[in-house]
């Protein structure tokens, strides 16, 4: 039997000026612990991916790059690990979300308080009615 990997893929990331604009401009804004997440839910459409998401670690909490690589590998592998129920919701309301995660804590937090953190963002969010 052959084993799914997870894996975070090119498309399954929020990029582009306009896609990212639009979101900022248009998204509502959640505020969980240590993150500020800013989603977009749209109808499905297109040959997009249910979710796309953007993760941001700003310079400002964090000068050295090395500690905001670090941060950002948590988030991602928090995300990639437990985003299934998220999907999940979406697909069974015909909808695809855009979503920013944006660390707003000033300390580097452990993975398992991470992990918790995103967990959290993605119960909100398959709880929210659209």
């Amino acid at each position: 039997m052959i084993q799914r990997v997870a894996s975070f893929k090119k498309d399954e990331r929020l990029c582009g000026v306009r896609a990212v604009s639009e979101l900022f401009e248009e998204g509502r804004t959640l505020n969980v612990r240590s993150l500020r997440v800013i989603y977009r839910i749209m109808p499905a459409g297109n040959d997009l991916k249910p979710v796309r998401v953007l993760i941001s670690v700003p310079k400002r909490h964090f000068k050295r790059a090395v500690d905001r690589n670090l941060v950002r590998r948590r988030i991602r592998e928090a995300w990639r690990r437990n985003r299934e129920p998220l999907l999940v919701h979406l697909r069974e309301k015909g909808s695809r979300a855009d979503i920013a995660l944006i660390w707003t804590d000033t300390i580097i937090r452990s993975y398992d308080i991470t992990e918790k953190t995103i967990k959290e963002v993605i119960t909100k969010l398959s709880g929210l009615k659209y």
